[in-house]
């Protein structure tokens, strides 16, 4: 079984994934597929891009934002990843 080394090994084999399901949703469409077969692969690409968008989040505050605080940019930083979350719909 394939075992991603890092972090980045790790983000980029999760998209390879979810790419693959989507082009997979694309042909299923092409196809004229049972629309809810199509439904269950599109739920594959929203959790693998919502697990990928997980591991990143966890990265950034393990490196960037642990970096700012130490330099003192609290507030920054906060402001930062805040606006991630507000801006999703």
């Amino acid at each position: 079984m394939y075992r991603p080394k890092d972090t980045k090994e790790r983000i980029h084999h999760r998209l390879k994934i979810s790419k693959g399901h989507l082009e997979k949703v694309i042909k299923m469409i092409e196809n004229d597929e049972y629309c809810i077969d199509v439904m269950h692969q599109i739920n594959a690409v929203e959790s693998g891009l919502k697990e990928t968008g997980n591991l990143v989040l966890e990265n950034h505050l393990k490196t960037c934002v642990a970096d700012a605080m130490r330099k003192g940019k609290q507030e920054e930083s906060v402001k930062e990843v805040m606006s991630v979350f507000k801006t999703k719909i």
